[in-house]
């Protein structure tokens, strides 16, 4: 249970609160349905219980523009995945987006190298003419792939928009991936277009595709055409394309004379995005995701949680190959200005994303839990060396947000912006906890589960716990649930993936904790939680622990078979020109000790060089715990590093021995 209530950090000013979209929104359904709402928890419990009624009067508000009227708001099935929103609606995502015609600012580009680029919305909307025009005289029509080896570039967000206005599906990997990782995903869904990056810069390198892009041509039999983005960091033109691929350059496309933008009329349900499971367990799952479930999900985190205004300027720190550049690009249905950023966040200098927030005047700034970390240990001190008057909120997301990390945004950042750690992920392309305006901000806790989303913690009996450990499932169905996965007709990967553990209920996978006062604590990821001795440690535990260490830049933590149980093998990578000796060993578990319990504290610790990833950036803890344990590493292709696996092989014999 949880011991005590942690220290409130921020608390919603309350004129300013009553000012918020979902303070209007709530006191609009007090009006039409002569309800007594009053605070956030009031407003949760009646959008789950009144569900159909919740999304219907939030899709009115947000005034989603559509060709044709639902004819009914929600099936009900017996099978929770079967159940659909919306029926009979027809809209387009891209029509939503591109709402604003006039000359504000749309979308901002920004690189290491100091290039810029800017479109007004009304400057978009003639791009994704032109883009959407010739993609459609090239016969590209709805239910065509179209795959985008992109950065996170103007243009990339054009070409996304051009697919959607066609009613094709977009989908998309980041030119950090490797060759074998993008065929894993793309052999499955058959793109007929590749929008594509010449060369990429990243830490102030600058790597080349020539020979990527060829491979793609020759292995991907369904390709009929490679658009190359302009090339800013000067590569070699690349001449011609092997085979019957023909290579299209970006600057070179035309619309036919006579072709004007059209929207294509979608169902809500037809499929928008394509997305992918990280793939340390086999071939990367193909998640699809629908038109209006994606657009009614972004609106409302984006309107209700966020607070996002025509006024706002949004910035997350993200890739093509994750889904919160999906998530930033909703924003244009806001009509805030969105800054994109490619490049390593630390490079040219490592305070440079604050320089953006000056800069551009960022009202919202999005990085990973990760980045909070990183920037602590670099000993930035943002609120003394920047002014960050524009900056009211910042979100977190990617890997749990240690206390500590809470801690260095209000003492280093800024006291008076409301910080929220969103958690949801690639499966659900939004969140199923976060922020929201009208509640306090709890040291190491996640505000709330979103509106709409009937979301508990249950136990191993599957029942609904509060102030105890266990799975973070939803109860009821939601708009923006997956419509399937790509090749999965008869829905069997989909089904064993969300609904095998309880019946009925999507179970997401996370290890968590509901407390007392409905805020939520992310433990890390239900398949690597620890279980020495029968008890079950979240690995977000032990991070948070040493993470609070000067010397390790980062750490990886595993459990061990071992004598008939399970023991924590905890690697560390320490900052440079340093050795694991046996004090700072003997400090990291009186650490640990002291601030989780002598469970947490590991039975080995070890020096490594190296943490392994996945594709997205994450920790791959499943592909070291298989290694130490002797099972097999199923698709080293889903790491971004998979050389890195090697110096634990070679730990895996001394560890053993």
């Amino acid at each position: 249970m949880s011991e005590s209530v942690p220290e409130i950090l921020w608390q919603p000013d309350p004129a300013a609160m009553n000012d918020t979209q979902m303070a209007q929104f709530m006191q609009q359904l007090n009006r039409k349905y002569s309800c007594e709402l009053q605070n956030y928890e009031d407003l949760h419990q009646w959008s789950v219980h009144k569900k159909a009624v919740f999304w219907e009067e939030f899709f009115n508000f947000s005034q989603i523009i559509y060709q044709q009227k639902a004819t009914e708001i929600y099936s009900a099935h017996h099978n929770l995945w079967q159940e659909r929103w919306f029926s009979g609606c027809r809209l387009n995502y891209a029509e939503n987006l591109l709402r604003c015609r006039d000359h504000k600012p749309a979308l901002r580009f920004f690189d290491e190298q100091h290039n810029t680029q800017q479109l007004s919305y009304a400057q978009l909307y003639t791009e994704v003419s032109r883009v959407a025009g010739w993609m459609q005289s090239q016969g590209i029509v709805a239910g065509d792939r179209v795959a985008g080896f992109a950065a996170n570039r103007i243009e990339t967000i054009v070409a996304m928009l051009a697919t959607a206005s066609l009613g094709a599906i977009w989908s998309s990997c980041s030119p950090d991936f490797g060759i074998n990782g993008i065929l894993d995903r793309f052999t499955q869904i058959e793109p007929k277009l590749l929008f594509a990056v010449s060369s990429h810069l990243y830490a102030g390198k600058v790597s080349r595709h020539a020979t990527t892009l060829t491979t793609l041509s020759e292995q991907l039999p369904s390709l009929q055409h490679i658009v190359l983005l302009p090339d800013l960091y000067g590569g070699e033109k690349m001449g011609s394309i092997k085979g019957s691929v023909k290579l299209q350059y970006w600057q070179d496309l035309e619309a036919e004379a006579d072709y004007e933008l059209a929207f294509y009329p979608a169902e809500f349900n037809d499929p928008l995005f394509i997305m992918y499971s990280s793939g340390t367990t086999g071939v990367p799952k193909c998640i699809v995701h629908g038109v209006g479930g994606t657009l009614i999900q972004h609106r409302k985190e984006h309107m209700l949680h966020v607070d996002l205004k025509p006024s706002d300027v949004l910035f997350y720190f993200t890739t093509c190959g994750w889904m919160m550049w999906n998530w930033l690009v909703s924003g244009l249905a806001s009509g805030a200005t969105l800054i994109l950023y490619d490049g390593s966040p630390f490079h040219p200098k490592p305070d440079y994303l604050f320089d953006l927030v000056d800069e551009t005047g960022i009202s919202v700034f999005g990085v990973s839990a990760k980045f909070i970390s990183a920037a602590a240990k670099a000993d930035l001190k943002p609120m003394h060396s920047h002014q960050l008057q524009s900056l009211r909120a910042v979100l977190s997301t990617g890997s749990p947000l240690s206390a500590e990390g809470f801690d260095y945004v209000y003492q280093e950042i800024s006291e008076h912006l409301a910080l929220q750690s969103i958690s949801g992920g690639t499966d659900i392309i939004s969140c199923f906890v976060l922020g929201s305006p009208m509640l306090p901000v709890y040291r190491g806790e996640i505000q709330c589960a979103g509106l709409g989303m009937d979301v508990a913690v249950f136990n191993d009996k599957g029942e609904a716990v509060t102030g105890i450990k266990g799975e973070l499932v939803c109860r009821q169905s939601f708009p923006s649930m997956p419509v399937g996965f790509w090749n999965d007709d008869h829905q069997e990967k989909y089904r064993a993936a969300y609904f095998s553990r309880f019946p009925g209920v999507w179970t997401h996978g996370d290890y968590a904790e509901q407390t007392q006062r409905h805020t939520y604590i992310i433990y890390g990821r239900s398949d690597t939680v620890l279980n020495p001795g029968g008890v079950r440690i979240g690995t977000a535990e032990i991070y948070r622990q040493v993470e609070q260490l000067p010397e390790i830049v980062e750490a990886i933590v595993i459990g061990q078979q071992w004598q008939d149980d399970v023991r924590v093998v905890l690697f560390v990578r320490l900052a440079p020109d340093l050795t694991l000796d046996t004090e700072l060993q003997s400090r990291i578990r009186q650490t640990i000790r002291h601030g989780a319990s002598p469970r947490h504290v590991p039975a080995v610790i070890a020096q490594v060089q190296d943490i392994p990833r996945t594709l997205s950036g994450k920790i791959a803890e499943t592909a070291v715990r298989d290694l130490l344990n002797g099972q097999p590493v199923n698709n080293t292709d889903a790491l971004a590093n998979p050389q890195a696996l090697e110096e634990y092989r070679q730990l895996k014999d001394l560890l053993c021995g």
